[in-house]
């Protein structure tokens, strides 16, 4: 490694701390709300009879609790329905898919059509609150007024989810909203596990219709918000919302983050995208010179090429641990999930861009207009 390469190693470094600085938190303020509108819960949910009970018993366990609670249930291969009945909710069978339309954005509209909440607060059934979690996430709703969502705190417990490592941290890099910049760049859209908006609002853009037929509805619904000239605000959920993603399998797990994120990659504010790129670009360097530096026995070179590799690890280390339960060896042998996240990303390139088609749950999504 020559001098430049180490500047320019340097420089690529501190693009992490430019577009993934600050994750602000829900109910972080001093204003006390002491009352809130009354609150509609919708939650889609297909083939959630695991992940749909945790979700309904954090809900009941809550120091705030909501007016009305909403399941959509989509038609399920499990007992989503039974579970969902099974409980003091609203429970609405999804009508058939009109022609255009996809499921999340079909369930979510009917779920609205619905509600009779001045707040309407959609979760994703995979999604759980903490005691606090729905107090904090509407008083920080009030406070800023808006629209605000919140992605959640991501909760792993097998090996092969650490894989989602860097699918969280680019996600949150490409929001824009998270960057040094903190409020001068606008969020690119929202999170689709928890969006909180007035019901008036919703209905005023059309909610969910003008979305029916796209896969990232939650990129696509927070474009619509800024043309109307709502503010949108993103949060981080340590501490007040989790999830388990893709619990499954790994194939779940390649699934998901496949069918939409080359989508997301594309509507990304190029400034962040590039310096993104020239970070992740800097980390596969890293590593290299590392590897190349033991090889060649230089011992002045592996100790500046093991100080660069290590820096990545603890940046690395220190953005996962403010997105989920993700290990130290996650980072410290982070290369590995780099490849995986590249190797799916050029997947996701090909099932979208190419294919035309993407699978989830079971189910092919055609993405022909």
């Amino acid at each position: 490694m020559e001098y430049k390469d180490l500047i320019i190693q340097t420089i690529f470094w501190f693009l992490g701390f430019l577009f993934l600085l600050r994750i602000p938190r829900c109910g972080r303020s001093s204003e006390e709300i002491k009352s809130h509108p009354s609150v509609s819960i919708i939650i889609p949910a297909r083939n959630e009879e695991k992940s749909l009970p945790v979700l309904l018993a954090s809900l009941r366990e809550q120091v705030c609790t909501p007016d009305e609670i909403i399941v959509v249930v989509s038609p399920s291969e499990d007992k989503t329905l039974e579970v969902a009945e099974r409980n003091d909710v609203k429970v609405i069978q999804l009508e058939p898919l009109p022609e255009g339309w996809i499921g999340k954005p079909w369930a979510c509209y009917q779920g609205a059509r619905a509600a009779n909440g001045d707040i309407l607060v959609f979760l994703d059934a995979d999604s759980y609150l903490e005691s606090d979690g729905l107090k904090k996430i509407l008083d920080t709703h009030i406070i800023r007024g808006g629209v605000i969502s919140v992605q959640p705190y991501h909760k792993t417990k097998s090996l092969y989810e650490q894989f989602s490592a860097f699918f969280n941290i680019i996600m949150m890099g490409a929001m824009g909203t998270f960057t040094v910049f903190g409020k001068l760049i606008k969020p690119l859209g929202l999170f689709g596990p928890c969006i909180v908006m007035r019901r008036d609002y919703y209905l005023k853009f059309g909610g969910h219709e003008g979305v029916k037929g796209e896969v990232v509805e939650d990129l696509a619904l927070g474009n619509r918000l800024k043309k109307q000239k709502i503010p949108i605000y993103c949060y981080g959920g340590k501490g007040t919302i989790s999830f388990r993603m893709y619990p499954n399998g790994i194939r779940e797990l390649i699934d998901g983050w496949s069918k939409g994120f080359a989508t997301g990659a594309v509507k990304t504010y190029i400034p962040i995208l590039i310096a993104i790129i020239a970070w992740v670009g800097g980390g596969i360097s890293a590593a290299i010179y590392t590897v190349e530096a033991i090889i060649s026995m230089n011992t002045t070179l592996i100790l500046v090429c093991t100080v660069a590799y290590l820096g990545y690890v603890i940046q690395i280390y220190w953005m996962l641990f403010r997105l989920g339960t993700f290990k130290f060896y996650t980072a410290l042998f982070y290369p590995i999930c780099l490849l995986f996240f590249l190797s799916i990303f050029l997947y996701s390139i090909f099932v979208v861009f190419i294919r035309k088609s993407v699978r989830w749950k079971g189910t092919t999504i055609s993405l022909k207009r």
